[in-house]
């Protein structure tokens, strides 16, 4: 069986490679593939059209559909301008913590997951179990989007899939969606004491800002009735307004940060569809009454899918009989979890470390969460060979 310290050395390695999103992933997904093939897996890396991204999938065990998915993400957030006590990409314990940026989001779950590998492949399974490490998580779930589409492509049909994001190794079954954009305004300059001959771009903008707070307030009649989220309905957020040089100068330009979090899928199609009939139909035609070549176009910063919760949910139950949990629950941040769950897997999040250390210095993964994962991840082992 895995050893705790065999999965320290592995999360040691994993640290050590400071998989920043801004920057390549490909030497610690090469790292990975080299482990996973040394046990016999079948890797396979999908590469981003310039090389310097990639996605991982390994299989170990009988080529047939179905099977299990252990999921994490390779990047990390940057460590620019934070306050650590210790080098962020070494290692370090203390009082039962392993500190580290990635030890918790998520190479921790990783390297769980990959020192698993060992006992796996020596077992006789009767199912496959597959492992998903994907790049860009932490800007848009982007590489996590393409190897969906992959999947897809080679008719590949994983039965369920375990996201191992820090949960505290509690179950959760659903959370909400995440869509950020940037929406730019083009209008025409001019001098304030004559508005009427320009196009003011802050002025269209902030009316673009009123029609989103007013979807915001239409969206809590939405709520489901038995939505378990915090609050129950779908958010909207603006994030900032941008635009302007001077007090007398009409705005030629202005850009605004706005962003929603779904709570059902049919929300994400109101508010796309709202927001664009508002400014094909109101805003638009009023830019080009005056200047033809005014125009307003959005900028797709990420476009993430929430996991719903499901009344019959596979994966969930597994844990929930793995971790002896007594219920599974809902949480606010987002994961690559529903786009898993988007080409038909059961899907459930479950892994090692608090969010709470997430993304801040010194973040830090308690070893005693690492063992309870290495637990977790054997009684599944039992479940492959069933």
């Amino acid at each position: 069986m895995a050893s705790l310290e065999t999965t320290r050395a592995i999360l040691t390695d994993l640290v050590g490679y400071p998989s920043i999103s801004s920057d390549s992933n490909v030497e610690i997904i090469g790292y990975l593939a080299q482990r996973l093939q040394d046990l016999g897996a079948d890797v396979q890396i999908q590469f981003t059209h310039d090389g310097q991204k990639a996605n991982l999938f390994g299989t170990l065990g009988p080529d047939i559909p179905g099977g299990i998915v252990l999921s994490g993400h390779s990047d990390v957030v940057p460590v620019a301008d934070q306050d650590w006590t210790r080098d962020p990409f070494a290692v370090a314990e203390h009082d039962g913590r392993l500190y580290g940026r990635g030890t918790c989001d998520m190479k921790g779950f990783i390297a769980a997951a990959i020192a698993k590998a060992e006992d796996y492949a020596a077992a006789d399974l009767a199912r496959p179990v597959h492992f998903a490490f994907t790049h860009d998580e932490e800007t848009g779930c982007v590489g996590a989007q393409a190897l969906a589409d992959w999947l897809q492509e080679r008719g590949a049909r994983p039965a369920m899939a375990i996201i191992g994001e820090p949960t505290m190794m509690q179950v959760i079954e659903g959370h909400k969606g995440c869509c950020e954009y940037t929406t730019h305004f083009h209008g025409r300059a001019g001098h304030g004491s004559m508005p009427e001959l320009g196009v003011n771009a802050v002025e269209y903008a902030a009316r673009y800002v009123a029609r989103l707070l007013d979807l915001g307030d239409a969206l809590k009649a939405r709520a489901p009735a038995n939505s378990r989220f915090d609050p129950p309905w779908t958010t909207i957020s603006t994030g900032s307004l941008i635009g302007g040089t001077a007090h007398n100068v009409i705005p030629e330009t202005a850009s605004v940060q706005w962003e929603f979090r779904p709570v059902q899928n049919a929300d994400f199609t109101f508010v796309k569809s709202q927001i664009e009939d508002y400014v094909q139909s109101v805003l638009l035609p009023a830019m080009k009454s005056v200047d033809p070549a005014a125009g307003i176009t959005t900028e797709i910063i990420g476009e993430v899918c929430g996991l719903e919760p499901a009344e019959i949910n596979t994966a969930r139950d597994i844990l929930m009989e793995l971790t002896g949990g007594n219920h599974s629950g809902v949480v606010p941040f987002g994961t690559e979890a529903g786009i898993f769950q988007s080409i038909g897997m059961s899907v459930a999040v479950c892994g090692p470390g608090s969010i709470e250390q997430a993304h801040k210095p010194d973040e830090y993964l308690a070893i005693d969460q690492l063992d309870k994962c290495l637990t977790m991840l054997d009684g599944l082992g039992a479940r492959l060979r069933a």
